[in-house]
């Protein structure tokens, strides 16, 4: 009888684990309180049974799954863009966030918090908790080279947070902007090893690449591009990303609602495209009208008020290559104010997705046990956009066929900024005003407005102090460790055989309980593209900018690393870094600079570059192997990025296609590559063939060419040919040709010299995302046959272009 019992308790336990009423199967056997997580991923229990001919003899024995330390709290980690530490008014700056205000009355917040100085080897230390030249990525991950601190990889021995918590039993997912995935491997050949989810998510919803556009963005889901023919007509990114975070939430919850979650939010707001909505944008009508100079002082009171910086701080100089508000001219006042409002509302519409999370952790009642971790921004504010702004970020900072905006006609068409038609990031003069109090901006590392940024930790059910401001000094490194604390869960020594190399952060959770609490951190160097730094017991010794970040992209390698002057600064007494102490103090300056050395050469930071982004993007692609003089597609449906792709934006070139008409005609997309704000399109319309260049979808003359045959193709099978030739200039001669016969010729007055934005894609048979030609829509699908296209670079002229390039 008690067999029969045993039995029948067994089956029902059976029917409910696989499923039966949608209940879950209870751990026969519960996981030892010790479990060695230092090795990963964690083996699984030995079977320690017997097996015999029966069932009665044997002992059974299901697999347990690794679970995470008891009591362990759901993460969620969030960071910006681009965001200044004035920016935020958490922080005191003029942006209206109150989801973030609300996030640190029920916190903690950070006053002396770093970052690396720019995107991508801020996210690198975020995520390994190493420093950024240790994990190879020096720079942005486009500007490699082959030195290990600028390989533009993480290696393997260095596992990410998201691989550390799911193979420690939790549930992993990222959102936004991954700017860490090699430019050579955006392609559907991988590798995807360096991929979110290769890197330890689970799921992945964003963009890889340094920004997006939010109106139309080039998305991936895991590793596959994501269809965004069907968005409604108010879609904006920031808001799907929240949708999407929100629902992988709910979705994770249904399944395991024990298991905890690591949830990655980031966005791509405020970095360049600064775009909102405009009833958002309306809502900041003359909120900048009195400039950013007057800006950075009411900035610097409300920090006063708020306490996240200290009595007696005082506003670093503006630097004279910014000029004064009041030098400006009223057009050029009206039309830097509106670059501003823009921005504005850009952040606070961030703001509000993030409160849309944070209302739905509450509702669902996982607030109290959830970790929150926002990083206000990667770097300081940015200052590509330059003295006088931008509209079209990328073409401006890739393209010698920049000019600077037309103040006069942006005073007259205001009501554009912001919207889909623009790709734009604001003047220099806000970039220092939301980067208050402190000097210079993103790509300074050397300074703290490119590496200051403001932190929010909250977590209810463990904080006590909430409201506080902490100021124990800290970096971007130390986010991992704070993250594994808080779930009990130790740095593995091994991850997949691989010997872990040196953690470089320090947990955080000391300074949750005490203010006043020493700062484990005592030494931090900074180096991005030659600026450096190094902070030591209270001091920083930084070299003075030479290369502005709106010419970043053209700076010329050759010049002496070592001939950057030095400049010394004691925090302890100089919150806002406003004081040069270097002439009082020569001795700790040398001292600093000897401590810098041994940091550079413990973290692979030599040999320092300060070359230009072109010079080593060609490098990067000449690296890549992808670079290549003849390129064939075999039909539609082909979506390269921009370093896998044929050189068109840089070379002259022949494209060929042939392509079937049917009966009643063909349209459509042949070959699109770039979007509107800097692209080439090459399609049918109304059966007669197109080539269309744009550097911009404003409607002014020069920004686009369009050379078109008077004659539509009849049904069945044809070659078509296009011809471009320049010799350098900013335009050149392009030529269509049908079945060997030349059919129209004219001038491209403004060739493409980029394919922006970033994350636009060399496409076939359509035209995804951001559009180059307005004249077609849903992607402008291609309503005839491809059976392929060849693309010819003309190889002298390319030599010739690199070697210009390159020196």
């Amino acid at each position: 009888m008690k067999q029969i019992k045993f039995r029948w308790v067994a089956a029902v336990v059976l029917c409910l684990g696989t499923g039966w009423l949608g209940l879950r199967l209870p751990l026969l056997h519960a996981e030892a309180d010790a479990v060695d997580r230092s090795v990963l991923p964690i083996p699984a229990k030995a079977y320690e049974g017997k097996l015999e001919p029966t069932e009665d003899e044997s002992t059974p024995m299901y697999p347990s799954p690794v679970k995470a330390p008891h009591g362990a709290p759901n993460i969620l980690l969030v960071m910006t863009d681009d965001v200044g530490f004035a920016s935020a008014s958490t922080f005191g700056g003029p942006v209206p966030t109150p989801n973030l205000d609300r996030l640190a009355s029920e916190g903690l917040r950070y006053n002396q918090f770093h970052t690396t100085g720019i995107c991508s080897p801020t996210r690198a230390s975020l995520l390994t908790s190493r420093n950024h030249h240790a994990v190879g990525l020096a720079a942005v991950v486009e500007l490699n080279s082959p030195y290990p601190g600028y390989t533009g990889h993480i290696p393997t021995s260095a596992a990410p947070v998201a691989r550390i918590l799911r193979d420690n039993g939790y549930n992993t997912a990222m959102f936004g902007k991954d700017h860490n995935v090699p430019a050579a491997e955006r392609s559907p050949s991988g590798p995807f090893d360096q991929w979110p989810t290769g890197r330890g998510f689970e799921y992945f919803y964003g963009f890889v690449g340094g920004d997006s556009d939010q109106w139309q963005p080039a998305l991936y889901e895991g590793i596959s591009p994501v269809d965004g023919s069907h968005r409604p007509d108010d879609y904006l990114l920031d808001e799907e990303l929240a949708d999407k975070t929100i629902n992988w939430i709910h979705n994770q919850k249904a399944s395991a609602p024990d298991k905890p979650f690591f949830a990655y939010l980031s966005t791509g707001s405020a970095h360049a495209p600064h775009q909102a909505p405009k009833e958002w944008i309306e809502k900041f009508k003359g909120k900048f009208d009195q400039g950013w100079d007057e800006e950075r002082e009411n900035i610097l009171k409300r920090q006063l008020a708020l306490g996240v910086v200290p009595e007696g701080t005082q506003l670093a100089k503006r630097p004279d290559i910014i000029p004064a508000w009041h030098s400006l001219s009223a057009e050029e006042q009206r039309v830097y104010a509106r670059y501003m409002e823009v921005y504005a509302a850009m952040l606070a519409y961030q703001d509000a997705q993030f409160g849309r999370v944070m209302d739905e952790l509450k509702r669902m009642g996982q607030a109290d046990n959830t970790l929150v971790v926002f990083i206000e921004g990667d770097n300081g504010s940015s200052g590509e956009g330059g003295l006088q702004g931008t509209l079209n970020e990328m073409a401006h900072l890739s393209s010698s066929n920049s000019h600077p905006e037309d103040i006069a006609w942006l005073d007259k068409h205001l009501d554009i900024m912001g919207g889909p038609d623009t790709y734009q990031g604001f003047p220099i003069g806000w970039t220092y005003a939301t980067n208050s109090p402190f000097p210079w901006f993103k790509t300074h590392a050397s300074h703290l407005g490119g590496v200051r940024n403001g932190l929010v930790i909250s977590w209810p059910q463990k904080m006590q102090n909430r409201g506080e401001v902490r100021s124990q000094y800290h970096h971007v490194v130390d986010i991992m460790p704070t993250l594994l604390d808080a779930a009990g869960i130790p740095q593995p020594k091994v991850v997949d055989g691989v010997e872990q190399q040196r953690v470089d952060g320090k947990s955080m959770l000391y300074s949750f309980d005490e203010a006043d609490v020493a700062s484990v951190r005592t030494t931090q160097y900074y180096e991005v593209l030659g600026n450096r730094g190094i902070y030591h017991d209270g001091w920083l010794a930084s070299t003075t900018p030479r290369n502005m970040p709106w010419d970043i992209a053209s700076v010329r390698g050759g010049s002496d690393v070592t001939s950057y002057p030095w400049e010394l600064y004691n925090l302890n007494e100089d919150f806002s870094q406003s004081r040069n102490v270097a002439a009082q103090y020569p001795q700790k300056l040398e001292e600093l600079k000897k401590i810098f050395d041994q940091e550079a050469r413990n973290n692979y930071v030599y040999p320092i570059q300060d070359s230009g982004g072109n010079a080593r993007a060609m490098r990067m692609i000449k690296a890549a192997g992808t670079f290549r003089d003849e390129y064939e597609f075999w039909g539609p449906g082909i979506q390269l990025q921009l370093v896998s792709s044929p050189p068109i934006y840089k070379m002259p070139f022949v494209l060929t296609a042939e392509i079937d008409v049917p009966e009643g005609g063909a349209d459509g997309v042949i070959v699109a590559a770039g979007s509107y704000f800097s692209g080439w399109s090459f399609y049918l319309k109304d059966g007669k063939p197109v080539a269309y260049a744009a550097i911009s979808p404003l409607n002014k003359p020069g920004l686009q060419s369009r050379i078109a045959s008077d004659t539509a193709l009849t049904p069945g099978k044809h070659q078509l040919r296009y011809e471009f030739d320049h010799d350098g200039a900013e335009g050149g001669e392009l030529a269509i040709f049908v079945d060997g016969e030349k059919v129209a010729q004219g001038e491209v007055t403004r060739r493409p010299e980029i394919l922006a934005g970033n994350g636009e894609t060399f496409d076939t048979g359509r035209d995804a995302n951001v559009p180059v030609s307005k004249e077609y829509q849903d992607q402008g699908v291609f309503t005839g046959t491809i059976e392929k296209i060849t693309v010819k670079i003309k190889m002298p002229l390319v030599y010739r272009a690199y070697k210009a390039i390159t020196g």
